[in-house]
């Protein structure tokens, strides 16, 4: 093929590997080699499954010629964040103490996007536990953004974001409990979609305990790649049932048709709390797009961003307190403990009382939201309200983990809720990516996914580059 196979999507390279126009093993390989000549730079891709991944794509070729059924996925390269169970590869969180730790059991949405063809190529990398914005461990060092190295490439699911921006992989699964898939698309340019909690069977054979309760309402597994389709091929593909998942939910792919022109909220500087000239130009570019795609757009607020907000670092700040904290004095990395001693000491020590009555107001602006969507099926944001912020930013202090806490008020609303949303490009603004955000209602998926294609239709894709720095 006259294009270079790394630059292609998911839904480009399944259909040239079905129509056998190129081998999965060419198509494997051309990714193991873009990871061999650029990933020293970037520090993107932790461990690379060279071999494992060349066998399953010579399988995925035979059965090809054999005439086999094949998935959605037959012979796709993907990239796993390394807190995601897959077989015969550690699950290290990052960090040093579980470098050997292999899982006993595959996550559930590993072993379905594996059966829809798709074949591991690499480990990604994590800031330690995935707590932090920015992605750096003792274990596996920093990774870079490709765009400029001297800003966060996003974290916790940095690793993926990155080596999707320079076509070490076409897909990528993270995770996100506070902006893990969304925020570091932002920073590098790609997109994401965090899924409603419960569309995606999610389950760790190695924890050693359950994980808490805001684990439990606030995280969810879901793909990163650089075009809308491919999410949604993607997270068709790993939306399926486990039994180890007692809160997996059959919800259909697609909802109900919305009554036309579809409503959008947008909400430009969410809670009238600040926002960058630059995240706003992307925010305001991506509604005249969805405009001239025939959607409705206005400009009003979604309900109880701050209380959202507030609610959400208060519970997560006494999980992190009572579940994490005393391994992670253990096994985490200085700097690792270092921002998490400045996010904690925006919040008080929570009783029991407060923690129950923060569930409960939860509950309320829930609420407030599913009778908002009522009038406004979609909402359209900035993801963090800053462009990426400088490395050792989040270090620097308490006032400085609060500025950043605040950026994230939309995303972390989001978490707080389970909904869904998609992070989507819009273009470029003084060398940095612009990225925005379309919200929904819970399970309706489809509707976030089909704005978001309206937009890139229009915006154009950023990625795959070459690194956009001189190192």
């Amino acid at each position: 093929m006259p294009t270079e196979l790394w630059r292609l999507g998911v839904t480009e390279l399944a259909q040239v590997i079905r129509a056998k126009q190129v081998s999965s093993r060419e198509v494997v390989q051309a990714h193991l080699d873009r990871i061999a000549a650029i990933n020293d730079k970037l520090n993107a891709v932790t461990v690379v499954l060279h071999e494992s991944a060349l066998r399953a794509a010579d399988e995925a070729d035979r059965a090809l010629a054999r005439g086999s059924v094949t998935g959605p996925l037959h012979g796709v390269p993907m990239t796993v964040k390394e807190n995601i169970d897959l077989e015969g590869s550690p699950t290290t969180m990052g960090v040093v103490a579980l470098k050997d730790a292999i899982p006993p059991l595959e996550a559930p949405h590993v072993t379905q996007l594996k059966r829809a063809g798709a074949i591991p190529i690499g480990r990604t990398n994590m800031p330690d536990f995935g707590l932090r914005w920015y992605t750096d461990n003792a274990l596996r060092g920093v990774t870079l953004n490709p765009w400029d190295a001297t800003r966060t490439p996003g974290g916790s699911s940095g690793g993926d974001a990155a080596a999707l921006a320079t076509g070490m992989t076409p897909l990528g699964l993270g995770n996100d409990y506070g902006g893990s898939l969304r925020y570091p698309s932002q920073c590098c340019g790609t997109t994401a979609i965090r899924p409603t909690l419960g569309r995606v069977a999610w389950t760790s054979s190695l924890a050693p305990a359950e994980y808490p309760i805001t684990m439990q309402l606030f995280a969810v597994q879901g793909p990163m790649a650089r075009h809308v389709r491919d999410l949604r091929l993607a997270l068709d593909a790993m939306s399926g049932p486990d039994a180890r998942d007692p809160w997996w939910t059959p919800a259909p792919p697609v909802g109900p048709a919305a009554g036309k022109p579809i409503k959008v909220a947008v909400t430009t500087n969410p809670g009238n709390g600040g926002v960058d000239d630059d995240v706003a130009a992307g925010v305001r570019k991506a509604t005249q797009l969805l405009a001239a795609a025939g959607y409705v757009v206005e400009e009003v607020d979604p309900p109880a961003i701050a209380e959202a907000t507030d609610i959400w670092t208060q519970l997560v700040a006494a999980d992190i307190r009572t579940a994490f904290l005393p391994a992670m004095k253990e096994t985490a990395c200085p700097d690792a403990l270092t921002f998490l001693s400045h996010f904690l000491g925006l919040v008080p020590e929570s009783t029991l009382p407060a923690y129950i009555q923060a569930l409960a107001e939860r509950n309320r602006v829930a609420r407030e939201w599913t009778q908002f969507a009522l009038r406004y099926p979609l909402i359209l944001g900035p993801v963090a309200t800053i462009q990426p912020f400088p490395v050792g930013y989040d270090l620097a202090g308490k006032a400085q983990v609060q500025e950043l806490l605040h950026s994230m008020r939309l995303i972390v609303a989001i978490n707080l809720l389970g909904l869904p949303a998609v992070a989507v490009p819009v273009g470029m603004a003084d060398g940095l990516p612009q990225g925005v955000q379309i919200i929904s209602s819970r399970y309706r998926e489809d509707l976030c996914l089909d704005a978001a294609e309206a937009i890139e239709r229009q915006a154009g894709v950023l990625t795959p580059i070459n690194i956009a720095w001189k190192g």
